[in-house]
């Protein structure tokens, strides 16, 4: 896969006080837009919107001269520019005059932009393996967080040299140095009370607006169904604005509680759209295991990606030339299960300490209760309570729960610092200081979920199939609007997404609203005990990753022999994870 965006600046000569005007002609940097001037060059990708006023109301879609419209607002605001940049986007500035770099993502790193820099160099690019300069020595952190996460969070990448900017950031290089910068700040307005109503019409023309948008230009635009919420009113909303039986696309799965399509069907007949259905075999994923994991530019986790990517391969061969995904409705507007378990395990706080502290005794490994049914589960209760979030949200992480002794080489741990994930997602959690526990856990997940996850997923996906995404739940307008909502209107007690759900209520279907959602999830375990190439395909992967010191030949055996056939759906995630990191790993070791 090639980069989209790239270059290489020298910095000596940048920073040196007598640059000359042939530094600018000598500088190259390539995007989907370039732009440059006798002072700077601008280059940029994505579906980027900018206002040049102070009203963000005054974002329209990206006109054909953007990059230089965003390099004139360079030169008037400097790096307050991006405060007037809207949608997705990745950006490079160099300005030889201010004699500075100025690289930037959007809200949710929608886009990417990856780089390294030893104080005389600085090269980047949108695709962590397409860094040039660097060693292209691994780093045996970023596996590790691989491992516990799934993905690599950023500021990380899997290259020991290379780091990528994270969501909402931007990185400045001048005279002072090489220091990152977040543009966009975590401020929920939690004192706004709103009129239901007002709200409600608010929302949905929001969405609207924001699915409208992304037709401008296209063709033949269609849309993910997997029968959610979210991917519903998206695709109910392109039919409304064409007028027409939009293309929507689903995928489902031939294994028992993994198959949604049913609802997708109702969401279809509904909106009347024109449904196209792929069913995922364990054929197919013989065929695209090595493809989808070598495809991204590090270690990925996500077993989504695959349904993913065969969901947006229907849709290119159908002629559509843009999909709209749904992701983002879960994480504006409070839609997750966790979220409802954290308030009912921050109930516990609410008990008077004296009464706790004569609880907590009882509730110990050693305690007899933990041996009685029911009170086993109460026991639980009180000790998961204990833990401080955001810890909290990891309590029952499959690595941490085998144990990494149990699971990984002495050589391998011996490298790396186990409790890096927990700094990291303390310092996550710190940086939004909302007072409500529902908007801190939606800025958490803006992160983990959201930038470093699901965006990953289906950026991936869509590229694989020569397709472009957009995803009109994550416009700027929408995120600003669910920052003010309040927050008992996201997680109304225990109720997820109330606004959500009864703002849309008689436009989705009521079995679209009251069901639970599961969207794209793989059967890779329950399909890997019954088909024996695919256990096979595992089994080569793992038995590589303990021949390189990674993972224990013990656990491997163990994993494979016993554990995944007596719970695969469980077990099935950690053979998933470890196949994809040796088959990426391959495909780094041709390179």
């Amino acid at each position: 896969m090639k980069a989209r965006l790239f270059g290489h600046l020298d910095l000596t000569a940048l920073l040196d006080s007598a640059t000359s005007p042939e530094l600018l002609r000598s500088i190259a940097l390539h995007g989907e837009q370039v732009a440059r001037d006798d002072r700077a060059i601008c280059s940029l990708i994505g579906l980027p919107q900018y206002a040049a006023g102070r009203s963000r109301e005054a974002d329209v879609a990206p006109p054909a001269g953007l990059a230089a419209s965003v390099l004139a607002g360079w030169h008037e605001h400097g790096v307050d520019l991006t405060a007037r940049l809207g949608g997705s986007y990745a950006l490079v500035i160099v300005d030889t005059v201010r004699r500075s770099a100025f690289l930037a993502v959007d809200r949710f790193a929608i886009e990417t932009l990856c780089y390294f820099t030893d104080g005389r160099t600085l090269t980047f690019a949108d695709r962590a393996d397409c860094v040039p300069g660097h060693d292209q020595q691994l780093d045996p952190q970023a596996i590790f967080d691989y491992l516990y996460f799934h993905m690599i969070p950023a500021p990380r990448t899997i290259f020991r040299q290379v780091q990528r900017l994270p969501a909402a950031h931007a990185l400045l290089v001048d005279e002072r140095g090489v220091r990152e910068i977040r543009h966009w700040p975590l401020h929920f307005d939690e004192q706004r009370r709103h009129s239901f109503e007002a709200a409600r019409d608010s929302f949905r023309n929001l969405i609207r607006d924001s699915v409208a948008e992304q037709l401008a230009g296209q063709k033949r635009v269609g849309a993910f169904l997997s029968g959610g919420t979210d991917s519903s009113t998206v695709a109910g909303m392109l039919c409304q604005i064409t007028g027409t039986a939009a293309p929507v696309y689903s995928i489902g799965f031939d294994a028992e509680g993994y198959d949604e399509m049913e609802y997708a069907r109702i969401a279809a007949r509904h909106f009347g759209c024109e449904h196209h259905e792929y069913y995922v075999t364990p054929s197919d994923l013989l065929a695209s295991i090595p493809a989808v994991a070598q495809h991204y530019d590090q270690p990925f986790g996500n077993s989504s990606a695959l349904p993913a990517y065969y969901c947006a391969q229907l849709a290119k061969a159908d002629g559509c030339s843009r999909m709209l995904a749904g992701d983002g409705g879960d994480e504006l507007f409070g839609g997750n299960s966790r979220y409802a378990m954290q308030r009912l395990f921050e109930f516990y706080h609410s008990v008077p300490q004296a009464i706790r502290q004569m609880i907590e005794p009882m509730c110990t490994d050693g305690s007899p209760l933990r041996r009685i049914p029911g009170l086993k589960q109460a026991t639980g209760y009180v000790r998961h309570s204990r833990v401080a979030l955001p810890a909290r949200l990891q309590s029952f992480n499959l690595l941490m729960q085998l144990g990494p002794a149990q699971v990984l080489s002495a050589d391998f741990l011996s490298g790396v610092d186990v409790h890096e994930p927990a700094r990291h997602m303390q310092a996550t959690w710190d940086e939004c200081q909302a007072r409500s526990l529902i908007n801190r856990m939606l800025a958490y997940d803006w992160r983990y979920t959201l930038a470093d996850s699901d965006l990953p997923k289906v950026r991936g996906a869509v590229q694989m199939a020569d397709i472009a995404v957009a995803y009109p739940l994550l416009s700027d307008r929408l995120t600003d609007f669910s920052m003010t909502l309040p927050a008992d209107w996201k997680l109304r007690r225990f109720k997820l997404r109330w606004f959500f759900k009864e703002a849309l209520r008689g436009f989705l279907p009521d079995e679209i609203l009251s069901k639970k959602k599961k969207g794209f999830g793989l059967p890779f375990g329950v399909w890997t005990t019954r088909n024996p190439v695919l256990l096979e395909l595992a089994r080569d992967s793992l038995d590589t990753l303990a021949t390189r010191r990674i993972v224990r030949r013990d656990f491997v055996d163990r994993l494979l022999a016993s554990y995944l056939p007596e719970h695969p759906g469980y077990y099935g995630e950690m053979v998933w994870i470890l196949t994809m990191l040796e088959q990426w790993l391959r495909r780094h070791a041709q390179r």
